[in-house]
């Protein structure tokens, strides 16, 4: 052997860690600058110092056994051995300025590539949760950078229905990360199906806890996770706001003023009724509405009969309602069935799009993204691109 052999070895393995991503900010370890360093001896032996961002990242094992599992990989690797550390002060300040820039700052503005959607509805009850996590999910499904803010801070369920909970494992049997982890002042959101999630049920101690909170927490909480939450470049953020036209509308409002709306209706008109007035609220602030989701629609009987337990004809109505008041006409995007399937993995965290995809409700709501992927919005002149990357 010559005696750059182990050097070149050594440059080997480093090129082969810019495969290891972190699990968390969904980029190369080496360019965030956590590989300290590559060592390799003349019979192979490599070792490889990497530093975590926190004291008890729970990303740990993982980044770890990725490092050894790659670097193993290498030709000529005789064996590896990890030494892991911890990032200084100095190396996380470091760190959040190159992810988030020096400042904090909302990222989510008008000249942003980012499609800000907001999903409401006039009244609780209609699913309109189990509906945004299902169309996030199938957003991510089409190759798209998907964020999830869950700004019902009242009655927070997005964790549950995307499977966030404590003891959760992926579908290799490893513990999920299901809290959000603090580098400094930035958040990094756990991912749920491809999904970057944020709630405040992620920062309580029981989820039974009861948020009693008004309407400046509210607002300072909403801000918190647009600004502090690192979700690095995403093509769409989906925001699902608590129903009625209380002060978390009123803060998206003045926070998101460009954000589309869709708005989450049942069939029957008392639904309908109140469901038009959040769309009304939301463009009175410059907002536009994209759309209407009719849940819980007929369901479909063994025999090929709809029964439809809740009415019918409330999103076509609501759609119909709102489309007077702006340019542009407001479709609807689809109507979702009654489902025992959509309810069941709603309560197990297990996203009907993704376990069940033949269900009518599946499919409905994968007409749903497919109408809001087509869609685009205005940029500078320009149509935003919702192509996946």
């Amino acid at each position: 052997m010559t005696a750059e052999t182990p050097d070149l070895l050594a440059a080997s393995v480093r090129s082969a860690l810019e495969k290891v991503i972190d699990p968390e900010i969904r980029k190369p370890i080496t360019e965030l600058d956590m590989v300290r360093s590559v060592d390799a001896d003349d019979a192979g032996n490599v070792t490889i110092a990497i530093a975590l961002t926190i004291v008890g990242c729970p990303a740990a094992t993982a980044i770890e056994n990725d490092v050894r599992q790659t670097a193993e990989a290498v030709s000529g690797v005789a064996s590896v051995a990890v030494d892991v550390g911890v990032m200084t002060p100095a190396e996380r300040t470091a760190l959040v300025e190159r992810l988030r820039g020096a400042k904090r700052a909302m990222p989510f503005t008008p000249d942003s590539m980012t499609r800000v959607i907001t999903i409401t509805s006039g009244k609780g009850g209609v699913g309109k949760s189990t509906v945004t996590a299902n169309l996030a999910v199938a957003l991510a499904k089409r190759g798209l950078a998907v964020g999830l803010v869950d700004a019902d801070v009242h009655g927070f369920s997005i964790p549950g229905l995307l499977g966030l909970v404590p003891g959760a494992v992926d579908a290799d049997g490893e513990p999920l990360i299901v809290s959000p982890t603090r580098v400094g002042e930035m958040i990094l959101p756990p991912v749920a199906h491809g999904v970057k999630v944020i709630s405040i049920g992620m920062f309580v101690d029981d989820t039974q806890t009861a948020v009693a909170w008004r309407g400046p927490m509210l607002h300072r909480t909403l801000g918190q996770f647009l600004t502090d939450v690192y979700f690095g470049d995403l093509d769409v953020l989906l925001l699902d706001l608590p129903p009625g036209t209380g002060d978390i509308a009123i803060s998206v409002g003045q926070l998101l003023p460009h954000a589309e709306v869709v708005v989450v209706t049942t069939p029957q008109p008392a639904a309908a009724d109140v469901a038009e007035r959040s769309g009304r609220v939301a463009r009175q602030t410059g907002q536009t509405v994209v759309g209407v989701i009719e849940n819980m629609s007929g369901m479909v009987q063994p025999d090929g009969t709809v029964l439809d337990l809740f009415g019918a004809g409330g999103g076509e109505d609501v759609a119909r309602r709102l489309s007077e008041g702006q340019d542009s006409p407001v479709p609807l995007l689809a109507s979702v069935p009654l489902s025992i399937a959509l309810r069941d993995g709603g309560d197990t965290g297990h996203p009907i799009v993704l376990s069940d995809p033949r269900d009518p409700s599946s499919i409905a709501i994968e007409q749903a993204a497919d109408s809001l992927q087509r869609r685009g919005r205005g940029l500078s002149g320009r149509k935003l691109d919702l192509s996946p990357r």
